[in-house]
């Protein structure tokens, strides 16, 4: 899916209810700092996510810092070698906003690492938690669509 307006493809985001579930626990956890975790997946012939998620995983944030957030190094290593051992990739890093929307900040921008990964976000300013997800190449972000998939 190519969103109006941007130069680069944005696949849709596919998790199971229990990767959802993963993610937003995982961010309520982190409180009263963000929370971080990264997504497993496949890549397609053309190198870029498919949007299949086969791996939801919760990493420590090595700020302990309700403003931002890095992923430990310890879990970015075992998630990589998770990853490789199904012949998946990390296909994008999560995070949470603990007062504010689910929506990339400058920060977030300058620290897209990987202009391939998705970018999900959860809001937990409200009393419901958002969660939206984007792609953030050259400083451009497209929105993600997110589809829930029972499992």
């Amino acid at each position: 899916m190519n969103l109006v307006g941007t130069r680069f493809a944005t696949p849709t985001m596919r998790l199971t209810e229990s990767q959802h579930a993963i993610i937003v626990g995982s961010c309520y956890d982190g409180l009263p700092d963000e929370a971080c975790g990264l997504l497993l997946g496949p890549l397609g012939g053309d190198g870029q996510p498919t949007g299949v998620v086969t791996e939801a995983r919760a990493c420590r944030n090595a700020d302990a810092s309700a403003r931002t957030y890095t992923v430990e190094p310890r879990d970015l290593l075992a998630a990589m070698r998770a990853a490789e051992e199904r012949g998946d990739e990390i296909i994008g890093v999560w995070h949470s906003h603990t007062h504010t929307d689910a929506y990339p900040s400058p920060t977030d921008v300058k620290q897209a690492v990987d202009p391939a990964w998705i970018y999900p976000i959860v809001s937990l300013r409200d009393q419901a938690p958002v969660l939206r997800a984007y792609r953030i190449v050259d400083g451009e972000i497209a929105e993600v669509r997110v589809a829930l998939e029972r499992g």
